[in-house]
């Protein structure tokens, strides 16, 4: 059972940031069965994701700090990246799972509408983001990059985004 961490935390980065570059980016990744008896065009998309993520642990300079996902008739996976430099360089790699898997998918299974594939990237910039965790373990962006609690300069949310936007992160 993960640690749960009593009272309020807050997400602090251990890495610093100057103004206008991302801290992390924020990358929501899943698919959606739309026809679940077409599992000959699906399952293979489910599994893609497990090398994928097996790759990423073996290859941590690729640039994956952490990652989480969400079972269901549509699966979700949050994933906090490095940099959007490593993300896109990780996706167009041939040596890497995900390029060959997305060209079959387009090749094999896009047409039938089995399966659906969506993304969406986020980049996290200082003054840009506030979090608060009560009674939790580290999840979310604490989990990726660190935490701290919840003091009298960041009580409240607009503290919190303020604090980003007038210094770096503190290490």
């Amino acid at each position: 059972m993960s640690e749960i961490f009593p009272g309020r935390w807050t997400a602090r980065p251990d890495r610093s940031a100057q103004p206008g570059e991302a801290v992390v980016v924020l990358f929501l990744i899943g698919m959606r069965v739309n026809k679940w008896w077409r599992i000959d065009q699906y399952l293979w998309v489910f599994l893609a994701m497990g090398r994928m993520l097996r790759h990423l642990a073996q290859h941590p300079e690729a640039g994956l700090i952490r990652a989480r996902n969400w079972l269901g008739r549509t699966t979700m996976q949050v994933g906090y990246w490095r940099s959007l430099d490593d993300l896109v360089a990780f996706a167009a790699d041939d040596g890497a799972p995900h390029a060959p898997a997305w060209r079959r998918y387009y090749r094999k299974a896009s047409a039938s509408g089995a399966v659906g594939v969506w993304h969406e990237t986020y980049l996290v910039t200082p003054g840009s983001f506030e979090t608060i965790y009560a009674n939790m373990p580290k999840f979310g962006l604490a989990e990726a990059l660190g935490h701290t609690k919840v003091d009298r300069t960041t009580s409240s949310s607009r503290q919190r985004v303020a604090r980003g936007r007038v210094s770096t992160v503190d290490k």
